[in-house]
């Protein structure tokens, strides 16, 4: 593992050292797009303003963009470069024991399209320092975006892991879990709650089927229900603040403290942690929380296969796919002219 992380090291010192102006990211895109064939480049790079750039699932389906599959050893060395810049070591991580979770998959159905090759990089526009390009990372539960601006990340929303099966239950691998901190904080939070707290809380005995706002363009959900923040103990925002840090935290040092500033600015009256369907851990047990803010969601579902099926996803309302930091910099672009 320690050689592997020196081999990314030194790759990405190599790619900003030819280009020092650039930022880390902006130089990984470059790098990568640099080794890829004319073909290969059709497949990966789309304009920044295509309507695919907001097209995007969590199932297991062909896409837009060029697969790990169609890549040499040489190609996906790179990309990877590109996905450690776009993610924090413990974000990677997670990507790749999502990713893993295909060959168990695969082993259970013997199915073509379990496959964790059939992951695809896209890039939208030019990746450059100055204007507006975008990527993303997607496969099966897997849906990860980036959004820059002159040279920095502004959005990295909708930002969607999921993990099927939650726990493996057979095999060399049993007991494995890709996401354990997503459904083990939850739970502590939730069982923290007194009774009152916990009626307020729980606003349905019967969870959904999936996150709420699925694969939506635009994040919207009615209302803002369960228990406020303000109406915890201190002890209990701190499970809730770990929560939310933890689903942040996928993302670099510097994106995730944005992500947190913005979180903490809107204060505790504004945010709310609801929880759906069984309250007991285990096979069978279907539940779902999300926590609500005025600028922020995040979903948590755990129903579909025997509720042994994950699906989590951090939305801006107002800010997915860098929507929110665009107009602004059109507005300010348009006004110099």
């Amino acid at each position: 593992m320690k050689r592997g992380w020196l081999v990314i090291g030194m790759a990405l010192a190599l790619a900003t050292a030819v280009v020092p102006q650039q930022t880390e990211m902006t130089a990984a895109a470059k790098a990568l797009m640099s080794m890829l064939e004319p073909e290969q480049l059709k497949k990966i790079q789309l304009p920044f303003d295509s309507d695919e750039r907001f097209n995007w699932y969590y199932i297991p389906r062909e896409r837009q963009g060029l697969p790990l599959k169609q890549m040499t050893e040489r190609q996906r060395t790179a990309a990877f470069l590109l996905l450690h810049v776009g993610l924090s070591p413990k974000g990677y991580n997670k990507a790749e024991s999502i990713r893993s979770l295909e060959i168990v998959l695969h082993e259970i159905e013997q199915a073509a399209r379990r496959d964790p090759e059939l992951y695809y990089f896209t890039i939208f526009g030019d990746p450059s320092d100055r204007g507006t390009w975008g990527w993303r990372y997607e496969g099966h539960h897997i849906s990860q975006h980036w959004t820059v601006v002159n040279g920095a990340a502004v959005s990295t929303t909708p930002a969607f892991f999921g993990a099927n099966p939650a726990e493996v239950q057979s095999g060399a691998r049993k007991g494995f879990r890709a996401l354990p901190a997503e459904e083990d904080l939850g739970r502590a939070l939730l069982d923290s709650l007194d009774g009152p707290q916990r009626q307020q809380a729980i606003i349905n005995v019967t969870s959904p089927n999936d996150i709420v706002t699925t694969n939506a363009r635009k994040a919207a959900i009615e209302g803002n229900a369960g228990l406020p923040a303000q109406s915890m103990t201190k002890a209990q925002q701190g499970l809730l603040m770990s929560l939310v840090e933890n689903y942040a935290t996928s993302a670099p040092d510097a994106l995730a403290a944005a992500r947190l500033a913005k979180v903490r600015a809107e204060g505790l009256a504004d945010i709310h942690f609801a929880w759906m369907g069984s309250t007991k851990p285990g096979l069978d047990q279907g539940h779902y929380y999300r926590i609500q803010g005025k600028q922020f969601l995040i979903e948590y579902d755990d129903t579909q296969d025997h509720a042994n099926h994950q699906h989590t996803v951090w939305r801006d309302f107002d800010g997915d796919f860098g929507l929110d930091v665009l107009a602004k910099h059109y507005e300010k672009d348009h006004a110099r002219r």
